[in-house]
């Protein structure tokens, strides 16, 4: 381990972190209104960014010197940019398309090949518009955030472009086949936001530009109708939600030649109202359970799954179920009900069939959903193994889809299913790391209530025989997100392949086994997955496949809070933590960027009962002087538009007054995903394991 020339303890510590010595008092900072920190809640501004350049120059000082973060990073890049990856799949009849990045490719290429020459393994590609040239020839950071085609033909696209990767995002109409934008087309400022093909001419628009014209969240509270040739600002209101709600969202969908437009009105981030423009142009609330959410349409059927037990006439509906509406009657069908160690994961409609992708007991499977005969009827479809599933690319208007299978030791291979429907190999990735040896073992753990939480440990059979081994756990547990074992070419080969363990903790809170697994440590009840996530650490150390000297922890955004609960609440348990992206200081959160539309998932700070909840938890205030505390590595990004940065900062800065030791890194772009290209990834991915290095190898 490198040591650093600077204090790191004692007085003098908090000078050498750019912060006074402390005179704070628990009074002064656990009440928002009397926070000496909220300065670096100021996004841009130059003392808050004098202060992160400050703290990047002392951990890259740190990081950087030391004998691994060489060898990291050229691994992590040549993974990254390698040419041998799997090109993702966009499938429409009889061409596909793909958004690619290397280390030639900075930004990115969107590019196109015929089917037949994707399904050769070695696609002849068609050049669509180059990401880099577009940035150097207008003289902006564009990082592309998606496009919007006007459907069946899909040659009219509105291109979304964001500076430096944040949420809000530039809309101009795009011509695919010529390459080109549309002179005088549709040009839509930057703003968080959502449009939707009404005809070539019309758009759908959510967008907001305005502090009137947003929610409290900070997304688009008004749905416009935009002619071409037209003003966003002048573009008459369709629709209009209320300033509390999360935001409103236009969607289009086309099967079997007609096309369905929805709005979304997101009242709370998990409850919904939903409207249909009926053939008159009228727009028509559907009759659903408020906690839903709509997959698309089949046959006149909107598909949706619902989050809720569901009474209808003498009906009932359960928890996860997949159900079909007649939009023309509203007569309901049960599509799929999953088990209690199933949960539907994801929905995916073509012409003629609905394919489900099913975790079941955290493993993946498709499930393809017909209706014959006036039944429902699933029929599985085959996967090589045991492992995580995701369709790929499904094609809208045909049968043919793909999808890529892998798990902690194959890397990803990707499949075709056409009108035979028998998977057919396409490509395979390569191998980054030695996973010959490499085992996936999946264990439970029992939880304070006496529920069995299910964890993988992923590395070597004989580093987990030999027990106390250098262990990252992983957890999320939020918003029903499930976290499965995939391929890591990243961290197989700086981790895995050096004798470290990886385990993930598939605690509540995420969505392994449905809506009930992840309501049961909602809100009020969110320690609950805190406690899941201790419980499974304390397992790893009874068991000996870990210890408290070599077990550390990682987890972003939501997980990035778990992070900073595992820190104040059980720093006996861990010897590193990485605090990525993260919520901190609960008591704010609802106030800063996008925080109010997660108050469904958190509580509301303004509201007593809530407030005290969070308080027993918030990281930010529970910090207390005198523990020992494990050095934490903080990283986050000045342009990440959801998760402000300030809670990092702030966390950092008040380690620093208490005498704390940390590292700290800021990328001052990049988004939610801390990186805005490949190549910011591979270097924050070096950081990381150099530091795991460090705290748990002791290297």
């Amino acid at each position: 381990m490198v040591n650093h020339p600077c204090p790191r303890t004692g007085a003098d510590a908090a000078e050498w972190w750019g912060m006074k010595k402390s005179k704070t008092r628990e009074s002064d900072w656990r009440s928002p209104e009397t926070d000496s920190l909220l300065w670096l809640e100021e996004v841009e501004g130059e003392k808050a960014l004098d202060w992160v350049r400050a703290q990047n120059d002392r951990a890259k000082s740190e990081l950087e010197s030391d004998p691994h973060f060489k060898a990291f990073h050229e691994a992590a890049l040549k993974i990254v940019n390698s040419r041998d990856r799997i090109p993702a799949p966009s499938l429409l009849p009889g061409r596909v398309s793909n958004f690619w990045q290397d280390q030639s490719n900075i930004r990115g290429i969107w590019r196109r090949s015929t089917l037949q020459s994707y399904l050769s393994g070695a696609p002849d590609w068609e050049l669509i518009l180059d990401f880099d040239v577009l940035a150097e020839t207008e003289g902006e950071n564009w990082v592309f955030a998606g496009a919007t085609s006007y459907a069946p033909l899909h040659q009219r696209t509105i291109l979304s472009l964001s500076r430096g990767g944040s949420d809000a995002a530039v809309r101009r109409e795009f011509l695919i086949d010529e390459g080109r934008f549309v002179e005088n087309g549709f040009n839509i400022p930057e703003a968080k936001g959502a449009v939707a093909w009404v005809d070539e001419n019309t758009l759908l628009a959510a967008i907001a530009d305005k502090p009137e014209n947003a929610t409290s969240s900070g997304y688009p509270r008004l749905i416009r109708q935009l002619a071409r040739g037209g003003s966003i600002v002048d573009a008459p209101v369709l629709f209009e939600g209320k300033k509390t709600d999360i935001g409103v969202w236009p969607s289009a969908v086309v099967n079997r030649g007609e096309t369905y437009h929805f709005i979304t009105r997101a009242i709370t981030f998990f409850e919904s109202e939903f409207y249909w423009m009926t053939r008159d142009g009228e727009w028509r609330r559907l009759e659903l359970p408020k906690k839903a959410e709509i997959a698309g349409v089949l046959d006149g059927r909107v598909i949706v799954t619902i989050q809720k037990d569901w009474r209808r006439g003498i009906s009932k509906y359960c928890s996860g179920d997949v159900l079909a509406v007649r939009l023309k009657t509203g007569a309901v069908e049960k599509v799929f009900r999953p088990n209690k160690r199933q949960a539907v994961s994801s929905l995916v409609i073509n012409e003629n069939a609905i394919l489900a992708e099913i975790l079941d007991k955290v493993v993946g499977r498709v499930i393809r959903l017909e209706r014959r005969d006036g039944k429902w009827r699933p029929r599985d479809v085959k996967l090589p193994g045991e492992g995580v599933t995701a369709l790929s690319g499904v094609n809208p208007y045909g049968d043919d889809f793909f999808i890529d299978f892998e798990s902690p030791s194959e890397p990803p291979a990707l499949y075709y299913l056409g009108a035979e429907k028998k998977p057919q190999l396409v490509m395979r990735g390569p191998d980054f790391f030695d996973a010959e040896v490499v085992v996936m073992k999946q264990r439970f753990a029992k939880s304070t209530d006496g529920e069995k939480i299910p964890y993988f440990i992923i590395g070597r059979q004989e580093v987990i025989k030999n027990g106390r081994a250098p262990t990252i756990q992983y957890g999320y547990g939020g918003f029903e997100v499930p976290s499965t074992p995939g391929y890591s070419g990243v961290m197989g080969k700086l981790w895995l392949e050096r004798g470290g363990l990886y385990v993930i903790a598939n605690i509540r809170g995420g969505g392994e086994f449905g809506p009930k697994w992840h309501q049961a440590a909602l809100k009020e009840r969110r320690q609950q997955g805190f406690d899941d996530f201790f419980a499974v650490s304390e397992d790893l150390i009874r068991s000996g496949v870990a210890s408290p000297k070599k077990l550390g922890a990682y987890g972003g955004s939501n997980g990035g809070l778990l992070m900073g609960v595992a820190l104040t609440q059980r720093p006996d348990l861990y010897a590193g933590l990485a605090i990525g992206v993260p919520l901190l200081d609960m008591l704010r959160y609802s106030q800063l960027l996008a925080g109010a539309s997660w108050i469904g998932e958190y509580g509301d700070p303004a509201i007593p009962d809530e407030r005290s909840a969070l308080l027993a938890y918030s990281p930010y205030h529970n910090l207390t002087m005198g523990r020992a505390y494990p050095k934490p590595f903080f990283f986050t990004s000045t342009k990440d538009d959801r998760v402000h940065p300030g809670h990092a900062r702030k966390m950092a800065a008040r380690m620093a007054e208490f005498g704390y030791d940390f590292l700290y890194y800021e990328n001052i772009e990049g988004g939610h995903g801390a990186a805005a290209n490949q190549i910011q990834a591979a270097y924050r991915a070096a950081l990381q394991y150099v530091y795991f290095t460090q705290t748990l190898m002791g290297e």
